[in-house]
């Protein structure tokens, strides 16, 4: 596939004459990598949950048309397991063959609507809920107690040897040109958030005694080596994104100093892009959203792990309150020595916000609940007929991806008929 040039603009004048330079310059034509995006603002990728037996659906493709017609530059398709014990569910998207011609019709959906593609690519490691395995236990960067497994019997975890490692990279490049010829336009490799990459990165999950193992410099040798089979394969034509976790947000996980650490290494294995989260699926998902896990959320998941996962994480979670911006103060101290292109992700609600995050050196803009809760909102501040999206940071649209209709805000939602959701796009 060749390189995706968006032929969509943004005339001027349809900006409001009150909007600063800096909120006009995010919505200009701008490069990443080897491709040119309509604007700066990327939609993140969220777990959608609409892929029942981890084949894409409508529901899927309506979902990031959406986004793209509502104005972003680029769109995430969440996690795109590399293989099939690379799952964290049964019901996700497996990067093979038998997948293309689903993907392809989502990718020509969002090109339609002048918008580009990212395929999220990852493996969970020891962070899975799969019924079955190829092996007993599942891969980590180190062997020992497997908190994730918990809730599914699956107490242990292996470490990975330098064969499985081999095997592991290889599985990332297929999965990287399965994408490319499905139609997507960017890769993002993530290395966030408690999943396998990010594993290598914890210095909680990775105890080590080899060359992968020990200082943070060490833990990020195979999250690299990844990045640049990554780049070999694809990175001529398509940008290679990294999403990493600046800190973890528990006692022993990853700090910010890692994550400089982290950052500065994907940066000179020349990475197109670094986006900016925090925090982990199973020790502190708080530290992703920036805010509580809501009361009542284990009622709108269907299974009893998922209802018991819920509930033992209210125990634990820290009192915490949104606010905009909230990862911005970590972000700031990877910009200030991270000559790299960064993605801004956290807390993002408002015209103010994203002048904010692009007067601070960020180059791109990533946005998640925010456009789940209203798709057109960027339309909406160019039109000047917003400043700043009704989203709440409920957080009642993460648990939904576990329901039959998947992700959606459950402040706008209506529910659409079974057959439509779960119809196969082809």
């Amino acid at each position: 596939m060749g390189a995706y040039r968006s032929t969509h603009r943004y005339p001027m004048d349809i900006l409001n004459s009150t909007q600063s330079s800096e909120f006009s310059r995010a919505l200009m034509p701008w490069a990443l990598g080897p491709i040119r995006l309509r604007n700066r603002v990327i939609k993140s990728a969220t777990n959608e949950g609409m892929a029942p037996r981890g084949v894409p659906t409508k529901a899927l493709v309506q979902h990031h048309r959406s986004m793209a017609a509502g104005g972003v530059g680029m769109t995430t398709v969440a996690y795109c397991s590399v293989s099939a014990d690379g799952r964290t569910f049964p019901d996700q998207i497996t990067l093979n063959a038998e997948t293309v011609k689903h993907l392809r019709v989502l990718t020509d959906a969002v090109h339609r609507e002048g918008a580009a593609a990212s395929a999220q690519i990852t493996h969970g490691g020891a962070f899975n809920f799969l019924p079955q395995l190829s092996t007993r236990y599942p891969m980590s960067a180190s062997s020992g107690f497997n908190a994730a497994g918990v809730l599914n019997g699956r107490w242990f975890k292996n470490a990975m040897t330098r064969d499985d490692m081999a095997r592991i990279k290889q599985e990332f490049v297929s999965a990287a040109l399965v994408a490319q010829q499905s139609g997507f336009d960017a890769i993002e490799l993530h290395m966030g958030h408690g999943y396998l990459l990010s594993q290598f990165l914890s210095p909680k999950y990775n105890r080590r005694k080899d060359t992968f193992g020990g200082s943070a410099e060490a833990r990020v040798r195979f999250p690299a080596e990844v990045l640049n089979a990554v780049l070999d394969a694809v990175g001529k034509t398509m940008p290679v994104i990294c999403k990493i976790s600046m800190f973890e947000g528990y006692k022993g996980g990853g700090t910010v100093e890692d994550a400089v650490v982290a950052a500065k290494s994907l940066s000179a294995h020349g990475a197109h892009l670094i986006v900016l989260s925090a925090g982990a699926n199973v020790e502190a998902p708080w530290a992703i959203f920036g805010s509580q896990i809501p009361k009542g959320v284990a009622g709108a998941t269907q299974s009893f792990m998922m209802r018991a996962a819920t509930q033992v994480l209210q125990w634990q979670q820290p009192k915490i309150e949104f606010h905009d911006l909230y990862l911005l103060e970590a972000a700031r101290r990877i910009r200030a020595v991270v000559d790299t292109p960064l993605a801004y992700l956290g807390g993002v609600k408002s015209i103010a916000g994203i002048e904010e995050a692009m007067r601070d050196g960020f180059e791109a803009i990533v946005m998640g609940r925010a456009l789940i809760h209203q798709p057109d909102l960027l339309r909406g501040f160019e039109a000047g007929k917003k400043t700043r999206s009704g989203c709440t940071a409920c957080n009642l649209c993460v648990p939904m991806m576990y329901t039959p209709g998947g992700t959606r805000c459950a402040l706008t939602s209506v529910e659409n008929s079974a057959l439509n959701q779960l119809a196969a796009c082809d």
